[in-house]
């Protein structure tokens, strides 16, 4: 499927490492370094404009490698993107290790993931069918 896309960064356009991969990685777009401090966060820009259709949206994910090796994630994670938002795709990114991350121009920062997108209607109705769960909620389903 074809997306509309505006880059106005110097890096390539998001792509795929792998065939079987279904994220596509995002690239900081900065003219300086940025340094998040431990336990700080910041809105790191891509350069990236998009054009979704209605039936889509755009899902920002975490890189699992910095998440694991240098504690940085996606804050809202998944942080959505409407098929109606045409500003800038940014990544609210959120150091949770307690040494400073330096970020640079290029840096592979976030992954997009592209999904449909399931309209629904509401039908009010007075009472829930009855499940074998019921009404348990965190933790009820046990730990194995």
């Amino acid at each position: 499927m074809n997306i509309g896309i505006i880059n106005k960064s110097n890096n390539p356009n998001p792509s795929y490492k792998t065939k079987g991969s279904s994220g596509l990685d995002l690239r900081a777009s900065l003219t300086q370094d940025i340094i998040i401090e431990p336990h700080e966060r910041a809105v790191i820009p891509t350069g990236i404009f998009l054009q979704l259709p209605e039936i889509l949206e755009a899902q920002i994910r975490p890189r699992s490698g910095l998440a694991l090796k240098d504690g940085i994630t996606v804050l809202n994670t998944p942080g959505t993107i409407d098929s109606d938002y045409r500003g800038e795709v940014s990544v609210i990114l959120v150091n949770l290790s307690n040494k400073p991350f330096k970020i640079s121009n290029g840096d592979r920062i976030a992954q997009i993931v592209i999904s449909r997108v399931q309209k629904i209607t509401w039908n009010n109705i007075e009472v829930l069918e009855t499940t074998e769960r019921g009404e348990g909620g965190f933790g009820s389903t046990g730990k194995k």
